[in-house]
């Protein structure tokens, strides 16, 4: 994630949305103090623009006999090794026994199997009805024909499938492989990313080590679907924000003018005028961004949300710089900057990711603009190919709006948070002696998307208290997490009559646990609190990670399809809607 430079407390970001007061604080702010609202110091622009990281203590090392100059080498390395280790850990889970179960579940019936025709023909052909077990058969079959076949979501996530598929083979653990990889791919970056959120190594690889043992995820890493691919998209897409926001506020810094104490002032000059220019971060997220939302349209809200989030931070960077009219600056200097970076970016991301479709003629509704309907309307002097793709995503989105056939396994929104409904994507009930079961009484295989409950209920009150955070300490860090998770949660709500599964919730699953780490660093307790203090707080924040790590452990069987005795399924089906 590059140099950290982002805000190192709650103290800061407040002073970040705050312009300089002339005299006693507005009545507002006075009252707000009672419910937390910290009062803000005076202090040189440029630290509270870029604060330095907090230097990190060698006391740990020493511990183990290090020396200074080792013990300073090994925790600037922890900054990279720490990381490493956690997704390291990740990789290992996820891949271990990748290709089990050797079975087509759920929407892999799908996905993979559009992967491969994208590899022979450049789009989507059709199938087999026997297709799955033919796959999957001994020799395996691959019953696939050049018939166009119609399909609801965007090529990209299936391209990446398909790397796996060129590979390995259209197996199991070829098909699993690429989306594996991105779930701890997506571990790493959420290592760093909280890191430079909440300016703590350890912190940083807590929310890593919390994704890593999270249920949910790690099914949705191991099956090969298309949401954890939009995850992967929308982490990396925020995590080039905050590089973006840390290096635009270190511009801003550099160019503020410096008294004869040596301390910088804020200047209306800078604040108002100062052009930001070259912002290749924020053309990355486009790119990432453009990349979620080819793969599935609900990357499109992360889009809205995020583009409108980097520019808020702009307003904010620009107030604390010294602009007297910092919306109006921003609105005059930033925001089509912005607006290209990202929007248009994206588009131009999502387009290209059709390129198989554009440059075959075998695909559904490729030649739609030749047709009598299609040589209609205001828009024929457009390409042929551009009209088709345009009717073809009208189309696709009348499916998806008017998608309201009854699932066993759908659920409503409301419910997601405390996991009211998970999806089982397989289940056997082998006997003694089929499959590795040895009990009498039979056995159950599943594999069942759920999230570690105890990670997801703790999430909960995580949530309000970053809430709390935001609101009344006006913490810019509760803020981004706040939109991120909001980006990938309201929007099912506008869908309540739609058919939906509670996996869709996986794409916000990291922020979840971004903001799980950013309470239990508030439970270990802040810089200066007593010894007494900080080490109650660091035993009750044991407990609570040791425990949510038991939980995924427990429910681990669940995960992976692995056959335990009928009674032991039935320990674990804690409410009657798990079954």
């Amino acid at each position: 994630m590059g140099r950290v430079t982002s805000d190192t407390t709650a103290t800061d970001a407040a002073a970040q949305y705050a312009p300089e007061p002339p005299g006693a604080p507005p009545v507002w702010q006075r009252r707000l103090r009672r419910f937390g609202l910290p009062v803000r110091p005076q202090t040189d622009v440029r630290a509270r623009l870029v604060p330095a990281f907090p230097e990190p203590s060698g006391r740990l090392w020493a511990v183990f006999g290090a020396g200074p100059e080792a013990a300073a080498r090994l925790t600037r390395w922890a900054g990279w090794a720490g990381p490493l280790l956690v997704a390291l850990f990740a990789g290992v889970l996820r891949f271990w026994n990748l290709g089990s179960p050797r079975k087509v579940i759920f929407d892999e019936t799908y996905y993979p199997k559009d992967a491969w025709s994208l590899l022979q023909y450049g789009y989507e052909g059709t199938w087999a009805k026997n297709a799955n077990d033919a796959l999957v058969g001994h020799p395996p079959e691959l019953l696939l024909s050049p018939e166009h076949s119609y399909v609801v979501h965007p090529p990209m996530g299936k391209w990446l499938i398909a790397l796996g598929e060129g590979v390995f083979g259209m197996n199991p653990f070829g098909w699993r492989f690429m989306v594996a990889l991105l779930g701890t791919l997506s571990v790493l970056l959420i290592c760093r990313i909280g890191r430079r959120l909440l300016r703590s190594t350890a912190l940083g690889c807590l929310a890593g080590a919390l994704l890593a043992v999270d249920g949910l995820h790690f099914v949705m890493s191991r099956t090969a679907l298309l949401d954890l691919i939009v995850m992967f998209w929308v982490v990396a897409a925020f995590g080039c924000l905050l590089v973006d926001r840390d290096r635009t506020r270190a511009r801003l810094a550099a160019a503020l003018p410096v008294g004869p104490d040596g301390v910088a002032r804020p200047d209306e000059s800078v604040g108002d005028r100062l052009r930001l220019g070259w912002r290749p971060w924020r053309i990355a997220a486009g790119l990432c961004l453009g990349l979620a939302a080819a793969t599935k349209w609900n990357g499109l809200y992360y889009l809205a949300a995020f583009a409108l989030m980097a520019v808020l931070w702009d307003v904010a960077a620009r107030r604390t710089a010294g602009a007297r009219r910092p919306f109006r600056s921003t609105l005059r200097r930033d925001v089509l900057p912005a607006f290209g970076a990202t929007v248009v970016v994206a588009v131009a991301t999502y387009l290209a990711s059709w390129s198989g479709w554009i440059a075959t003629k075998g695909g559904y509704y490729r030649d739609w603009a030749t047709t009598p309907e299609g040589r209609t309307g205001a828009w024929v002097w457009l390409p042929d190919w551009l009209r088709s793709l345009w009717h073809y995503q009208t189309e696709v989105y009348s499916f998806h709006t008017g998608l309201t056939t009854p699932h066993a396994y759908q659920s409503n929104p409301w419910s997601w948070l405390v996991l009211g409904r998970p999806v089982s994507y397989f289940y056997e009930d082998p006997k003694a002696g089929q499959d590795g079961c040895t009990v009498a009484e039979g056995c159950a295989r599943e594999v069942l998307a759920l999230g570690t409950p105890l990670l997801w209920w703790a999430a909960c009150f995580a949530l309000l208290y970053v809430l709390y955070r935001w609101l009344f300490q006006r913490d810019w860090r509760a803020g981004a997490i706040l939109c991120a998770v909001a980006a990938g949660y309201l929007p099912w709500f506008l869908y309540q009559e739609r058919t939906i599964f509670l996996f869709y919730a996986v794409v916000f699953v990291p922020f979840l646990c971004l903001a799980l780490a950013m309470m239990i660093g508030a439970i270990i307790g802040p810089p200066g609190s007593t010894e007494r203090r900080r080490t109650i707080g660091a035993v009750g924040a044991g407990v609570l990670v040791l425990l949510i790590a038991w939980n995924f452990i427990y429910f681990y069987p669940l995960y992976t399809g692995m056959p335990i005795p009928k009674s032991a399924w039935h320990h674990r089906m804690w409410f009657d809607t798990w079954v």
